[in-house]
């Protein structure tokens, strides 16, 4: 966390024991201890590790996704879930749109064949953006600051969420998942990972697509299988992808099928990477604590 936390919290009159290097086996000899929890997600906290907490009021995640904490088991033991997507929404937005103009303009490629001297413009002509329509799948707060950096561009943007409904206007065109899939060019998932998610933008999914499309993962990586991804861009069906998370974010420990497939994107010239950072700025590393320092006082006034 940004050391700034410890006197956010005081200052809402909370006593904080700051220890950003704990393992998971000095957390459950000492959870509880603590009536609240602010954490990112190097820990998994399931029914085992809860079970040691009864006194746990509330855990607050320190960023968007919560797919590292059993929800079923804190909503039967009571525990308020809290987390901070207004924090690095701003980050998510921009890395996102970075990353699809990295696509569409060859940059990476572009730089590198500079540097070893090589000199190809046709080679590295670049897609317009206003070109092509833009498909948002979660129009939460990722989907939305996604939505509102493109607006400069004139491209038509779609957006679907299973769960929200009633957004449409006049920048973005509410559509089904099916209408998604006939009329996008680009492809851009801003979902948390649940049972039902995972692995779910794999050969299925992306048989339904009626043409290529440009895939963008900032979200979670175990949705978009490797080995699919693989597949996809061999028939043809993604034509370029830019992944800032991975299925298996551990490369040291990829499974024989991850380890291969990751090998062919990463010499994969029309594939871009970034090591799970979309959210990651400076300003949202300080924003994320306002905006949980302000859930937990809040959490107290109400509760």
């Amino acid at each position: 966390m940004h050391p700034s936390l410890p006197g956010m919290l005081a200052a809402i009159g909370c006593q904080a024991d700051y220890r950003p290097r704990i393992t998971p086996e000095q957390l459950r000899a000492t959870i509880a201890r603590y009536e609240g929890l602010v954490v990112r997600s190097k820990i998994s906290f399931d029914a085992a590790l809860l079970a040691l907490a009864p006194g746990l009021r509330f855990i607050a995640r320190a960023g968007a996704g919560t797919d590292q904490i059993d929800t079923a088991e804190t909503q039967r033991r009571g525990i308020a879930i809290l987390n901070a997507p207004e924090g690095n929404r701003d980050a998510v937005g921009e890395r996102t749109l970075g990353l699809l103009l990295a696509l569409l303009h060859h940059l990476p490629q572009a730089d590198r064949q500079v540097r070893q001297g090589q000199w190809r413009r046709e080679a590295n002509r670049g897609t317009e953006l206003g070109a092509l329509t833009v498909g948002i799948i979660g129009y939460g707060h990722m989907g939305r600051a996604f939505a509102q950096r493109l607006r400069g561009f004139g491209c038509p943007v779609l957006a679907y969420d299973k769960y929200h409904s009633g957004f449409g206007n006049a920048e973005v065109q509410e559509v089904t998942l099916a209408q998604l899939q006939q009329q996008a060019d680009v492809l851009s998932l801003h979902v948390p990972l649940t049972p039902e998610t995972r692995g779910w933008v794999g050969e299925a999914f992306f048989a339904q697509l009626a043409r290529p499309v440009y895939l963008l993962n900032t979200a979670r990586g175990e949705i978009v299988p490797l080995t699919d991804l693989v597949a996809a861009l061999q028939r043809g069906q993604v034509r370029a992808a830019a992944l800032d998370v991975l299925e298996n974010e551990k490369l040291d420990r990829l499974t024989p099928a991850q380890a291969a497939a990751f090998a062919y994107l990463a010499q994969a010239e029309n594939v871009i990477f970034s090591p799970h950072v979309a959210g990651w700025t400076h300003q949202s590393y300080i924003r994320i604590n306002e905006v949980l320092v302000d859930k937990i006082a809040a959490f107290y006034k109400n509760g």
